[in-house]
């Protein structure tokens, strides 16, 4: 816990000081258009990390990356004619794009939830952006609440959830908008992943043709849907504590073995190297063997993604 979570005021002082503790890797909730957000370092995995743990968060999904400015946006993923399009008509503002993340990017793997593609925003909210431009660089921020829970659309809702579980809060009053963003694929074929503050008619008039709508069945990749499932392609096995054959071992504490999620046994640590780690070992091309977990905390998101990731392939 937080000894105390700081209530900062949206002026110049209070932004600075914001800026300052997600520089640190710490949490900051701020308001945005749409609700207010909890935001991490997106470059930081213990930020991130620490932002699953806030909220209690069940699973690792996919979380926004938002930054000031379509400039900025396009350090992190590759840039094509359709985003632009969208940019003009909807940047600053409640869309949200799904595409193909930048090599080099410096994004953490908790942020992509293992995918290549990064959900990047650029909010409209002027305090948003302020907070943005003095920290300038992109901050993962899913809604400011613990997991389940309605979104909070005041410094108040923010507060009630997450007072004591982050370092500050950032307040600018009630948000105007008070429903989440609209999230659009751009990876492939257009689609609507997430309705939100922007109508789907909008976005169509600007393309000028019909979004796909996400069916169950499609790959998911966007905050507000299921956890995408992420399979390396060796099989798994878990709660390993004696490898067999060939596997290669993914400790985690005071264990022999090939590569460790934290010796110190600290999940937080453990979380911002997960997805790192199933792609290292993943390259080896042999089969992974993964020691036990405990299921408390971040644990069991560690352990509900590793579960996927040893199910059996479908055939």
């Amino acid at each position: 816990m937080i000894p105390t979570t700081l209530d900062l005021t949206a002026d110049p002082k209070g932004i600075a000081r914001a800026a300052d503790l997600l520089r640190q890797g710490l949490l900051v909730a701020f308001a945005t258009e749409t609700v207010y957000g909890l935001g991490g370092d997106a470059r930081n995995g213990l930020a991130v990390a620490s932002i699953y743990e806030a909220k209690g968060r069940p699973s690792f999904n996919p979380l926004i990356a938002h930054v000031a400015s379509v400039q900025a946006a396009q350090r992190f993923v590759e840039w094509s004619d359709k985003a632009q399009m969208l940019a003009d008509a909807f940047w600053p503002g409640p869309l949200t794009l799904v595409l193909p993340l930048r090599e080099g990017s410096g994004i953490s793997t908790l942020v992509t939830a293992g995918l290549d593609t990064l959900a990047v925003r650029v909010p409209a909210h002027h305090t948003a952006r302020a907070l943005l431009a003095e920290f300038d660089g992109p901050v993962a921020a899913p809604s400011a609440n613990l997991s389940g829970q309605i979104s909070p659309t005041t410094a108040e809702h923010a507060r009630a959830g997450l007072g004591g579980r982050i370092a500050a809060i950032l307040d600018d009053g009630p948000c105007g908008v008070g429903l989440e963003s609209t999230i659009v694929g751009l990876a492939a074929e257009p689609t609507l992943l997430r309705p939100g503050g922007v109508a789907l008619e909008q976005i169509e008039a600007v393309l000028n043709a019909r979004l796909h709508l996400h069916q169950s069945g499609d790959l998911l990749t966007a905050p507000g849907q299921l956890q995408s499932h992420y399979a390396p392609d060796a099989p798994v096995r878990l709660n390993v504590r004696t490898r067999q054959g060939d596997e290669i071992l993914l400790g985690f504490g005071s264990v022999e073995c090939d590569l460790n999620l934290s010796t110190k046994g600290d999940l937080t640590e453990a979380a911002s190297n997960l997805f790192a780690a199933l792609h290292k070992l993943n390259e080896t091309g042999r089969p992974i063997a993964v020691s036990p977990i405990p299921n408390t905390d971040l644990g069991a998101a560690i352990n509900d993604r590793l579960h996927r990731a040893a199910a059996p392939r479908d055939s």
